[in-house]
């Protein structure tokens, strides 16, 4: 049994932070290409149909992702909170609960997704062109659910013990197959990638999509089981250890909803984006698709970089280390401030080369383009607002992180989206995103302001 602790204690904040961050942001990075290989691969075959069908499902592919947070997010946060208070034989009960329970709704939610599919996805804004493919896709995507839950669940759970680069490896390692297995189960024999000419390949298109993200998924969740059983890891996957009781869900639930609150309203955000812009063509939905898929660069890198150090703040705060934590918090984001302003100018200078590379379709590029600059205009900033939102989640603060997670999709977002929808038309849609971002970064900050008058208030009553 491997003890990951001194991470938390010994090392000094740069080096500290760098332990928890870098695996984190790697891992993201593997993330994006792998998020990005779905939309690029259906985009080589050139059907504009194919990449609105992906666009349209995703929201639903959400929820799954939604599941896992709330237990993977929630049980790391509590693993570390309660390391951190010396408190090691709680954290078996803890990975315990958030692991069979994830898996047990993963599974509800596929079921109802495979019996009432097509009228879902009507619902969410897919279109008499692309429904088929819709279909297809989340068809192959209920069948793999718990894989999907239990491969994020699993990933947190060992991110929150401090064993940041066995998390890495295992996600990456499921990513690095989803994007091997892409081309092979989308395109067809003959088809043409990067110049090459390819040998063989099952043309199955969304459907291979679909089916590459469930293997992948599947290989995470063995790489993961295999580390569980070889007794590296301070945690159990017991069944004999789930407990609910003791007050394990509610530490789990508190933390976990504000990230998966933040996940099912991306999704609902998502699928009322794709509702509005179902009025201006499915152009329009491939475009914010394909610019969403870019994004991801500058928002995943950062939020790996808050994720990564969320444990270390939880276990900080559980050890009563005020000052260390606060010290890892600022240098964070710093961290995350420069990251921010440095993609955010290198997207605006290849705007066109980027969202190019997904599709070949002049009016699509042309919506895209726009869709992505609107995007990147609060890059430099709103990294400040994920180390913070990670840091009241990783302190046990459900109300701050459940506030900022509301705002930046659902309180601000979706008001402002019907507003500048109907005084500015197109335009007030592509840059909804930007005008919530910046308004919940000044939230965080004032969050931060008051919670942190408290740390010192608490720490003037002690002393007196």
């Amino acid at each position: 049994m491997r003890d990951n602790t001194r991470i938390f204690e010994n090392y000094k904040v740069p080096r500290a932070v760098a332990a928890m961050a870098i695996p984190s942001m790697l891992g993201m990075l593997i993330n994006i290409v792998y998020n990005l290989a779905d939309t690029f691969f259906v985009g080589q075959t050139g059907d504009k149909n194919q990449v609105a069908a992906v666009s349209v499902s995703m929201p639903l592919f959400m929820l799954f992702i939604a599941v896992g947070n709330l237990f993977g997010v929630g049980g790391c946060a509590f693993v570390s909170r309660s390391l951190g208070e010396g408190r090691k034989d709680r954290v078996k009960t803890i990975s315990s609960f958030c692991l069979y329970s994830s898996i047990v709704i993963g599974i509800i939610l596929g079921i109802f997704y495979l019996f009432f599919r097509k009228q879902i996805l009507f619902l969410v804004g897919a279109s008499n062109e692309t429904i088929d493919f819709a279909i297809d896709y989340l068809k192959w995507i209920s069948y793999g659910s718990p894989f999907i839950v239990a491969a994020m669940t699993f990933g947190n759970l060992v991110r929150g013990e401090g064993a940041a680069k066995t998390s890495m490896i295992g996600m990456v390692l499921g990513q690095i197959v989803n994007i091997v297995l892409d081309p092979i189960f989308i395109l067809k024999s003959g088809d043409k990638l990067f110049g090459i000419t390819l040998p063989f390949g099952f043309n199955m298109g969304v459907s291979g999509a679909a089916i590459a993200t469930v293997l992948g998924n599947v290989v995470s969740v063995l790489f993961f089981l295999i580390y569980f059983l070889r007794g590296k890891s301070i945690l159990s996957i017991t069944p004999g250890r789930y407990r609910m009781k003791q007050g394990i869900a509610r530490g789990v639930v508190t933390v976990g909803m504000p990230a998966s609150v933040n996940s099912l309203l991306m999704s609902f955000s998502n699928i009322i984006v794709n509702i509005v812009l179902a009025g201006y063509g499915d152009d329009a939905i491939a475009g914010m698709g394909v610019a969403m898929k870019a994004n991801m660069l500058v928002v995943m890198l950062q939020l790996g970089l808050s994720q990564g150090v969320q444990p270390l703040i939880a276990y900080c705060y559980g050890a009563k280390n005020y000052k260390r934590m606060k010290s890892c918090l600022r240098f964070s984001i710093a961290c995350n401030v420069v990251i921010g302003s440095v993609m955010t100018l290198f997207y605006i200078i290849f705007k066109q080369n980027v969202i190019s590379m997904f599709i070949d379709n002049a009016q699509v590029v042309e919506l895209g383009v726009k869709m992505l600059i609107a995007f990147m205009t609060p890059g430099p900033v709103i990294g400040i607002m994920f180390v913070l939102n990670f840091s009241f989640q990783g302190m046990g603060k459900g109300k701050q992180s459940m506030l900022l997670s509301l705002g930046r999709q659902g309180l601000v977002y979706i008001p402002l989206l019907f507003i500048m929808n109907k005084f500015i038309g197109l335009n007030g849609v592509i840059w909804c995103q930007a005008t919530a971002d910046y308004v919940c970064v000044v939230m965080s900050i004032v969050m931060w302001l008051f919670l942190n008058r408290s740390l010192k208030n608490e720490k003037k009553s002690k002393n007196y």
